[in-house]
């Protein structure tokens, strides 16, 4: 079976044979990728340089960096780690998966790799409030743009926060950040879609609701400044966008796996999809956001892999009795 290489079936020799493709070199991808190598497995990571990881100012939940590390210079630790086996990483974006037979193929740019087994790590997008994208950047780099309450909830414990979203959703995210004991403000981006109980029910938890939707938001210097259509300014230490995120999962779509209804992979507990020979590793699986649980995923689809490839290679490889050595197994007539 051909696989589509940009605008043409290809049906050639691959570029590279491998036991493993890893899609996506985040710190799900790239510790499979670790493991792997460790299990003498021939694999390849796929890296289109879209994860979010890298852009974590400083990560200070991560167990064993007590004084915290910065997301690229975690991604730096875990290449070099790799490298330290032999594990290369091709940098580029996968044009398209299909499966061949008892493999797959990928196609990168104009290249094909073959793959017995694939691992998708690709991630999450998040939805980015109006903000033009360099003022974006330079808010999250500085701290000031955050994205994950439960990563970094505790630096904000101290800060004037906005929430910004309408839903259910932004006021679940508002009440947990004011769990920490900092001045939250539910900001709407458009008509609130909470009832009168709920808001009330969140200003009894603590939480100022400004109901006036946003028309504009800066990054002034150390602040964050919110403009409402009414033309009255707010400022704030700290914006949370709870605008959702949508899981780079179309690849695996594209195979056949199944989804969940927020479109995430759908996994078993050794992070294997419904397409056999596919897994699942980090953000784009259903469940808790954080890279401790990505490593930890990550273990396991490596180790599951390993296990699926080694059974693989026992029912293939034909049965060949050891040889007997001279003095074994033989009668030998006395006298």
């Amino acid at each position: 079976m051909g696989v589509w290489l940009r605008d043409r079936e290809w049906n050639g020799e691959p570029d590279q044979i491998v036991d493993c493709a890893i899609i996506g070199g985040g710190p799900g991808g790239l510790t499979a990728a670790v493991y792997l190598a460790r299990f003498m497995r021939r694999c390849a990571v796929i890296d289109a340089g879209f994860g979010r990881a890298a852009s974590i100012p400083r990560s200070q939940n991560l167990p064993g960096f007590p004084d915290g590390i910065a997301g690229v210079d975690f991604l730096v630790r875990l290449e070099a780690q790799l490298e330290r086996y032999g594990g290369l990483i091709r940098r580029g974006e996968v044009d398209a998966i299909a499966s061949s037979g008892d493999a797959f193929l990928i196609s990168q740019g104009l290249d094909v790799i073959k793959a017995r087994s694939v691992i998708l790590a690709t991630g999450v997008v998040n939805h980015r409030p109006a903000i033009p994208a360099a003022m974006h950047d330079a808010g999250v780099a500085r701290g000031l743009i955050r994205y994950c309450p439960i990563c970094d909830g505790y630096e904000a414990r101290h800060s004037v926060v906005a929430v910004l979203g309408a839903d259910r959703h932004g006021a679940e995210e508002a009440r947990f950040l004011s769990g920490f004991g900092a001045d939250v403000t539910l900001l709407a981006y458009r008509a609130l879609e909470l009832e009168a109980d709920e808001i009330a029910a969140l200003q009894r938890d603590g939480v100022s609701v400004v109901q006036t939707p946003v028309a504009r938001l800066f990054v002034q210097q150390e602040r964050i400044e919110a403009v409402l259509t009414d033309d009255q300014r707010l400022t704030f230490d700290t914006l949370y966008p709870a605008l959702g995120s949508s899981p780079r999962s179309q690849l695996g779509i594209s195979l056949g796996a199944k989804t969940s209804a927020s479109g995430c992979i759908v996994t078993d507990q050794h992070q294997r999809t419904t397409v056999a020979g596919v897994y699942a590793v980090g953000d784009v699986v259903e469940g808790l956001d954080q890279i401790s649980v990505a490593l930890g995923q990550a273990a396991t689809a490596a180790t599951a892999v390993h296990n699926q490839l080694r059974d693989q290679d026992l029912v293939s490889r034909p049965f060949e009795p050891a040889p007997m050595h001279p003095a074994v197994g033989r009668s030998k007539r006395v006298g």
